[in-house]
């Protein structure tokens, strides 16, 4: 019984520091004054995530962790990166509210969206 005992109480503490990570994550995306700007990982042929919320005024930070080039590309035309290569990042600061799309023009069928507050 006391194995058990331990195994809970383990995963219990893991479980809180991941919820208090993640938690602390999210704040951050969405806070344009913090140290961290918010990020979407290119992997997988996809962005993650594919939907992001900040507030007005903050810089998001792609960066390709695959091994094939990515582009970020506005459908709007607002803002367009050179090809990616791995490890390789792009910013764009949203300074207005409102709804942004992008793809990667290189493989269409990545998309995902920006929503700023």
């Amino acid at each position: 019984m006391n194995k058990y005992r331990s195994w809970f109480a383990a995963t219990a503490v893991a479980l809180l520091g991941w919820s208090a990570t993640w938690g602390a994550a999210a704040a951050q995306a969405a806070d344009p004054q913090t140290a961290d700007p918010p990020r979407i990982v290119v992997k997988n042929f996809m962005f993650q995530p594919m939907s992001l919320t900040v507030k007005a005024g903050s810089t998001v930070i792609w960066t390709n962790m695959d091994e094939e080039p990515h582009t970020v590309v506005s459908s709007s035309g607002q803002f367009r990166s050179n090809a990616l290569d791995t490890k390789d990042s792009f910013s764009f600061k949203f300074d207005k509210p409102g709804t942004y799309s992008f793809v990667c023009s290189i493989h269409p069928q990545m998309v995902g969206t920006i929503i700023v507050q």
